[in-house]
């Protein structure tokens, strides 16, 4: 962590050739936690050489100062960050009675409805750990971009809500927290989605990893992709489906409710992800090559088989009109619709979405839920935004 005691007490005056350098300590703090943002420091007699110009910004491997926010070159990245803000909730807003007594009901849920949700959060209470752990400890330093980084704070901190939703949900309805929480080593379909993630964390929050060639840049695309299209965008979509299901039937309403506003947000980062990982591929377009393509599309191939286990696991007879053979079919056009997203072909042809109802959740501005509770549009300002 910075520590900003060492500079509170002021030096001797230094020569004045040192006077640039205590100008800029906040940049060479920066540098500190990233080698790659090293940049020439300017000249003590043109004061102007050091201002930002907006055209000199990249995403990665960037050489201007990472503190100056403005002017803006990621107009995109500033919007995702402030419609975030106004897409602001927090999980003890939604009224859980009507949940606990359904879950304390014998006759209220049937052994298999009981056993997807807490197989459901049992994934997801470490999924949105392991999420912000890549953000904080990984991606956040190797971007230079200073209007993604402020996305990547928010994202961050809705992270965190996510898992305190998850919380709220377990101690509400009185569950194993051991049993829950640790499910991510005790169950084996949730354990092969986190495996599967790990080491694209592991490899960005090794303190020696460094951008600046090609094979360490690929290898943070890599990272971004597998984040971006195949955890949020693909890992969380069984979970979402089946609480949801859940939802519409007049069942686990508020639980229903919570993943409805975390559903916004994933969406949103989602859609943030790719937004990143396109504007990387345009500055950097000797990334993307046939080989790295051919590797990200096994990722997704991969990916898909993963959390369709998931889903037959979580699902081993049919439940709430839905089984796991129908998920086969989503997975697939989930799957195309990330690798088109990133300018790859699509993966499974001809494939159809077998729940319509879920496009809607996403790609529809919407006054209500669709299980007519409350009002999902709870914001700081301005109007629910999915882009």
């Amino acid at each position: 962590m910075l520590s900003w005691d060492d500079e509170a007490t002021p030096a001797a005056p230094a020569p004045k050739a040192a006077a640039p350098e205590q100008q800029t300590r906040l940049q060479t703090q920066e540098v500190a936690l990233n080698p790659a943002l090293v940049s020439k420091p300017a000249a003590a007699t043109d004061e102007t050489a050091r201002r930002v110009n907006a055209a000199d910004k990249r995403i990665i491997n960037g050489q201007t100062d990472v503190n100056q926010l403005v002017p803006f070159k990621y107009k995109w990245a500033w919007d995702k960050y402030l419609a975030g803000c106004a897409n602001h909730w927090m999980p003890q807003e939604i009224n859980m009675q009507r949940d606990i007594e359904l879950w304390k009901n014998p006759n209220g849920l049937s052994e298999d409805e009981r056993r997807l949700v807490k197989r459901n959060l049992g994934f997801f209470v470490t999924a949105d750990s392991l999420a912000a752990n890549n953000i904080v400890l990984g991606t956040y330093r190797h971007i230079t971009a200073p209007e993604c980084r402020q996305y990547l704070l928010r994202q961050a901190f809705e992270e965190a809500i996510h898992t305190h939703a998850y919380q709220y949900i377990v101690e509400s309805l009185g569950l194993d927290e051991g049993e829950i929480f640790n499910a991510y080593n005790e169950v084996e379909s949730i354990r092969d989605k986190d495996q599967f993630l790990i080491p694209f964390i592991d490899v960005l929050t090794n303190p020696e990893f460094k951008t600046g060639t090609t094979e360490a840049d690929q290898t943070l695309l890599r990272s971004l992709i597998v984040f971006a299209c195949l955890m949020e965008g693909l890992f969380f979509y069984v979970g979402f489906t089946q609480i949801l299901a859940l939802g519409r039937q007049n069942k686990m309403m508020g639980a229903a409710e919570q993943y409805q506003y975390i559903l916004r947000d994933e969406s949103m980062h989602c859609n943030f992800g790719i937004d990143l990982i396109n504007t990387i591929k345009m500055e950097n377009p000797h990334l993307w090559t046939p080989e790295f393509r051919d590797e990200i599309k096994s990722l997704f191939l991969r990916a898909v088989e993963l959390e369709y286990r998931y889903a037959e696991d979580t699902m081993p007879r049919g439940v709430l009109g839905l089984n796991a053979p129908m998920f086969k079919g989503y997975l697939r056009f989930i799957a195309n619709r990330r690798a088109q997203q990133i300018g790859l072909e699509t993966l499974f042809p001809q494939e159809e979405n077998p729940f319509p109802w879920m496009s809607e959740m996403i790609d529809l501005k919407k006054e209500r839920n669709f299980f007519e509770t409350r009002v999902i549009e709870y914001q700081t300002g301005g109007a629910l935004s999915w882009e």
